[in-house]
């Protein structure tokens, strides 16, 4: 089916030729590009063409007219008030997530370090030590067995869930990301992913569990659980959809956090391409909705006091205070910059380094895991999560240090579960006036060695810090993309603050510098996160808001910009990158300045799919089966007074004069590709247009191709219904006639005319056509049926349908002549699926879709315009 697919793109990348992919003959990468093949090359993957985007433009037809017509301010207030309690109660359900995620988390981890610590302290004196490890390895692998099963069920239920959420915040429709089983599979697989020990974070997923639930609970019905299904006509657009992703997906950072504010920037910055001051609000609204709902429970649940509001979310970095007797002590001063952007710089280059590994380990995946059996990505799983406990018990017996109990706590004693920040000191394989420190850091959840490396004075040697950051920096690039759940939030933290607490460390006993480990343990985690994440806004608050100490923003943010600019000199960030590999067509925020060199008539595509305002049933359904595409432009052919308009070299068009040779045709367009694909090397691609050239009658001398066509039109055109294939004789100008365009249409709607019986007879009036309301036409949403389910024994081929009611009348559309950086502008901000190129004269002359706006496809086709030049 695949293969087939291939050929049929390769066929219909240029309607002049006939299908160019002979076996046995090879073509640049810029040739594949350009032609729309699929890439080989190993090094490169190419924008898959099966992900669609986003219909988050409004259809302004005549049912959607007929709403706001009816629409009077008390409606709309109502309306308005809806889509408010629609946030509130997606915030407060992300933090109920959040609740059950972190309770059983620290239940199954509690139970775990309980019975393994016992049976350490027990073996260590008896000798058996062995039999300790195989109880941590029952533990952490039947909680990673479990973890990898509810991912095989849903697939995209593994790693963090943030490429993907990322991805559909930029306009791309990506399949089952919010679906409900996926919520099930992802919120119940983290929790064992994350108590089996492996060393992945549930922050990350509880972002993708937020979106979900912003997608999912204002629809009130699920495609997973069909009985799921209340008459909710509010909310049946991806417009409205999207914008409560981007809410749930704040939520779920400030849930994860307890950084509202963080969480809102983080939905701006990381996801959405569009933004306005209304969904800004909202947005707030609900990320504080999540952050006071999980912290009025967790507070109540950890210290018995409901109403207190202590614990504001899953992650609490503490706070960060001097103690109270030395007065010459200082969070950070400013000679503490310049180590600040040193760490910086090394936190880039870390993270560059982890992403290049995490990358390839990726790749390898992909080539060589994911085409075996499902049940070699649960091997895979489990024998990372083997290893992982083996590193860990190993390390803490051999590498591990016995340090002295003298040595001096930190202020402030309390972690985010309510525990004593001391009780999480392990005494592993020491006496008993000692306790092992490497131990101390694996032993323990990663929230409470965060903890420990922050407020923790003097009690981690630099070798144990050293060795803990090599091993923890190799098995979370290892780990994430296993098929589990996994977030990579807190292994980036974890490991930064041990790097940090390194450089502490180093500055205090080499230099003998007054400085507070504390401060540079936070700095270093937030440069190793900024540099495998590449967030900078959002990553400054989120960290502000979780030491809640405001004095801490300037040396996070230049840090964070240090990191973020060292890391870009090598590579992308861990998300863009993941979201790369999976050939995902994303939109960066702006172009490079070179691209403006290219125009909307060098990228758009010319070869339409096209239907007629009143069409017969048989070419729509011929139309739908035999094409992919998702919108058609509605057009009409044989203006009858354009020739009256024509005045010498001037064509007048509503009293706006233009040069013919300045106003851009199909069929010119389509003759300049042909020619310039005659100067590239391949003597496939010089003469692939040649046949149908000798077929085009040569021009008299000093007549330009406008005029030929315009002659061209008045002239009988062969009886064609739009489904017909063009006939071999045909010229350029026949195949790609003049068409003047009045809308588009998207294939959801026509399948629906189609289905609800909207047409009319032949020897009847369009005005008997049955008119459909704008809920029956977004009844079906999201999941609209396809033309497949359709029973053609119930359908009159000879009907005819008036799609004008239906169609877009008025969408975005530009000049050809328009400049690259204002076509990717325009069709990121407004959030576009299609975009027309319509001539001067009001005449389509190709469509723009995503596809051709991607980085890969605009290169090429900038390597093609120079070849051209």
């Amino acid at each position: 089916m695949r293969d087939a697919k291939t050929k049929m793109a390769c066929c219909g990348s240029c309607l002049c030729c006939q299908c160019c992919c002979r076996e046995g003959e090879t073509r640049t990468p810029e040739e594949l590009t350009i032609l729309g093949e699929i890439q080989g090359d190993e090094d490169e993957i190419l924008p898959r063409k099966d992900y669609e985007s986003l219909d988050y433009d409004r259809c302004i037809n005549e049912p959607y007219v007929e709403i706001l017509e009816g629409m009077d301010n008390q409606k709309a207030k109502k309306y308005e008030a809806v889509r408010w309690i629609m946030m509130f109660a997606i915030g407060v359900t992300v933090g109920l997530v959040g609740l059950f995620v972190d309770f059983f988390v620290r239940l199954f981890s509690k139970i775990k370090f309980t019975v393994v610590g016992d049976s350490v302290e027990r073996c260590t004196d008896k000798g058996c030590l062995p039999l300790s490890l195989l109880e941590l390895l029952g533990f952490n692998m039947t909680f990673v067995f479990i973890a990898s099963v509810l991912v095989l069920i849903e697939p995209v239920a593994a790693g963090s869930g943030i490429p993907e959420i990322k991805s559909y915040l930029n306009g791309v429709k990506m399949p089952g990301i919010v679906r409900l089983r996926t919520f099930l599979c992802k919120a119940a697989g983290v929790l064992f992913s994350v108590a089996g020990g492996l060393f992945v974070g549930k922050e990350g997923p509880m972002i993708h569990s937020g979106a979900i639930v912003g997608a999912g609970l204002p629809q009130f019905q699920s495609i997973t659980f069909k009985k799921i299904k209340l008459d909710f006509p509010y909310f049946r657009s991806d417009r409205d959809k999207r914008d409560f992703v981007s809410a749930g997906a704040a939520a779920g950072v400030a849930a994860a956090f307890g950084a509202p504010i963080g969480g809102t920037l983080f939905s701006l910055e990381e996801g959405s391409s569009f933004w306005n001051q209304a969904l800004t609000w909202k947005v707030l609204f609900c990320s504080m909705s999540a952050t006071f709902t999980l912290n009025f429970f967790r507070s109540g649940i950890n210290f018995n006091k409901w109403g207190s509001f202590q614990l504001p979310g899953l992650l609490n970095f503490g706070e960060f205070k001097c103690s109270d007797g030395d007065k010459n002590c200082h969070l950070w001063t400013a000679v503490d910059l310049a180590f600040f952007v040193l760490m910086g710089v090394v936190g880039g280059l870390l993270g560059a380094l982890f992403n290049c590994l995490n990358k390839y380990l990726s790749k390898y995946r992909i080539k060589h895991i994911h085409p075996k059996a499902k049940f070699i990505r649960v091997l895979e799983s489990l024998l990372v999560s083997m290893v992982t406990t083996v590193v860990i018990f190993a390390a803490s017996i051999l590498l591990g240090e016995c340090r002295d109990f003298s040595s001096p706590a930190a202020h402030n004693t309390t972690l985010s579960g309510g525990e004593d920040i001391n009780s999480t000191i392990r005494q592993f394989f020491c006496t008993n006036e000692t306790y092992n420190d490497m131990a101390t850091l694996f032993f323990n959840p990663q929230e409470a060695a965060i903890h420990q490396l922050f407020h923790q004075e003097g009690t981690f040697s630099p070798v144990t810090l050293s060795v803990f950051f090599l091993l923890y920096f190799l098995l979370a690039c290892w780990t994430y993309g296993v098929s589990v759940p996994s977030g990579l939030f807190v292994p980036s933290l974890l490991c930064g603050a041990a790097f940090g607490r390194l450089v502490a460390n180093i500055l205090k006993v080499k230099l003998g510098l007054d400085i507070y480990s504390g401060t540079f343990a936070l700095i270093g985690a937030a440069a190793f996160l900024g540099g495998v994440v590449r967030m900078t806004i959002s990553l400054t608050v989120i960290l502000i808001e979780s030491t809640n100490e405001i004095t801490y923003g300037l040396p996070i943010m230049i840090t964070l910009m240090v990191a973020k600019w060292t890391g870009d000199f090598f590579n992308k960030g861990i998300y863009d990158i993941h979201i790369q590999l999976r050939g995902v067509p994303l939109l960066e925020w702006e172009t490079e300045v070179e691209m403006d060199r290219l125009t909307a008539s060098d990228i758009m595509e010319p070869n339409l799919t096209y239907v007629y305002p009143h069409t017969r049933v048989q070419s729509l359904v011929s139309i739908l089966r035999t094409t992919v595409y998702n919108a058609f432009p509605v057009v009409t052919e044989n203006r009858q007074n354009e020739r009256d308009f024509m005045k010498g070299n001037i064509l007048v068009s509503n009293n706006i004069r233009f040069k013919k040779s300045s106003v851009v045709s199909r069929a010119g367009e389509q003759r300049r590709r042909c020619q310039s694909m005659k100067s590239y090397p391949s003597s496939e691609l010089r003469n692939v247009c040649d046949e149908h050239n000798v077929a085009v009658e040569p021009a008299e001398e000093g007549e330009d191709l406008l005029q030929q066509m315009l002659e061209r039109r008045h002239a009988p055109y062969p009886n064609l219904n739009p489904d017909q294939s063009p006939s071999e004789e045909w010229t350029m100008e026949e195949r790609f006639r003049p068409l003047t365009f009045h809308g588009l249409i998207l294939r959801s709607q026509l399948v629906n005319l189609l289905i609800r019986g909207v047409c009319y007879a032949e020897n009847q009036s369009s005005a008997t056509q049955p008119r459909l309301s704008y809920a029956e036409m977004t009844e079906d949403y999201p999941r609209y049926p396809d033309i497949h389910d359709l029973d053609l024994a119930l359908l009159n081929p000879r009907m005819i349908v008036d799609v004008a009611p239906y169609m877009n009348p008025c969408p975005y559309t530009v000049s050809p002549n328009t400049h690259i950086s204002q076509v990717f502008n325009l069709f990121r901000t407004m959030g576009l699926r299609h975009l027309p190129v319509v001539n001067a004269v009001g005449e389509i002359v190709g469509i723009i879709t995503r596809h051709n706006l991607t980085h890969e496809v605009l290169v090429a086709k900038l390597h093609q315009h120079s070849i051209t030049i």
